[in-house]
């Protein structure tokens, strides 16, 4: 017949052994690449971007007054790959300093494009700050100059990762390219922050931080971005609780007390006039209730303080369903 298949069976997903489409949707898995598996989670680059933005605002102040000229750094983007594909698609040459973060264990990598470094020497030798348009290796008196700008971006990274943990950052060495380098195996997932650097406003140019995973394998679990922000205030999880609990302590909430209450038809309601009596479901010996904020709270008892109105707490009220009265019960 047709829509059969040989043997019988139909050609629908529940004859045929195959699951449906919308079964395959239901199905409860993730899809994880084995060659380029994400280590780093989205909260984790949130907080290296935080981290490396205070870096940059840092960096852009030391060289502004050290260039004296205007010196803008902006982090431009931050993401997560193998160390082989983050080694392809850096230019060469490049000014590439290799650093380590003590007590963090492993290197990472900073480098400086040659319109950057070209431009940061041109204005440290007495010029306006102009890259050079063609791009070559730098000379030993270049490299001793970059140096010192170098040093400077060392001390402004370790005030960046201040906010999460007390780092030493030491330069261990400098090279011409990141292909001279190897300081993680070709399929290890880096941590790539990219910075724009513009000089005086005439040239922009673009820096690198490369951080391997193994590096902060061991603090992974402190790369918050809630604990970067706590760090930035100098303050641990317990000392921001109580700042906030301090602060609500002074926060005004609306208080209303109830006598009792009633149930009253239309008809009666517009009949009222002055004088007349409307008989509450609460004697008058009974506690009145107390509302914090709508919601009922305390049992409470009325009285008076210095000619004003006040009401005593007696009780706090442990279950609202139990309350009998105030116009809870009527149906």
């Amino acid at each position: 017949m047709p829509g059969e298949e040989p043997g019988g069976s139909t050609s629908n997903s529940v004859g045929s052994g195959r699951p449906s489409e919308s079964a395959v949707e239901k199905r409860s898995y993730k899809l994880y690449n084995f060659r380029r598996p994400d280590k780093f989670s989205k909260d984790h680059l949130r907080a290296l971007q935080t981290i490396h933005e205070n870096f940059s605002r840092q960096l852009g102040l030391v060289l502004t007054a050290y260039l004296r000229t205007t010196v803008e750094i902006d982090v431009v983007s931050v993401d997560q790959l193998t160390y082989d594909e983050f080694i392809r698609s850096m230019p060469s040459p490049m000014s590439v300093s290799i650093l380590e973060l003590e007590p963090l264990q492993g290197q990472i990598l900073m480098g400086m494009g040659y319109e950057v470094t070209s431009g940061i020497i041109d204005r440290m030798l007495g010029g306006p700050g102009v890259a050079e348009i063609k791009s070559r290796e730098l000379t030993d008196i270049e490299q001793s100059l970059i140096r010192r700008v170098i040093d400077r971006a060392l001390t402004s990274l370790e005030e960046a990762w201040r906010s999460m943990m007390t780092v030493n950052v030491m330069l261990v060495g400098m090279e011409e390219s990141y292909a001279l380098i190897q300081v993680a195996t070709p399929g290890e997932i880096v941590a790539l922050v990219t910075f724009e650097i513009n000089i005086g406003n005439k040239d922009s140019g673009l820096m690198s931080l490369c951080i391997p995973y193994p590096v902060v394998e061991s603090v992974i679990g402190q790369l918050s971005a809630q604990r970067i922000f706590l760090g930035q205030k100098g303050e641990t999880p317990k000392e921001h609780q109580d700042a906030v609990l301090n602060k609500l302590n002074y926060a005004k909430m609306p208080i209303q007390v109830f006598l009792g209450g009633t149930e009253i038809n239309v008809q009666d309601l517009l009949g009222l006039n002055i004088g007349d009596v409307i008989r509450l479901d609460r004697e008058a010996k009974d506690d009145l209730l107390i509302s914090v904020n709508k919601r009922p709270k305390f049992y409470g008892r009325p009285g008076t303080v210095k000619k004003n109105l006040a009401v005593y707490v007696v009780d706090d009220i442990k279950d609202t369903e139990a309350i009998e009265g105030f116009g809870f019960n009527d149906e």
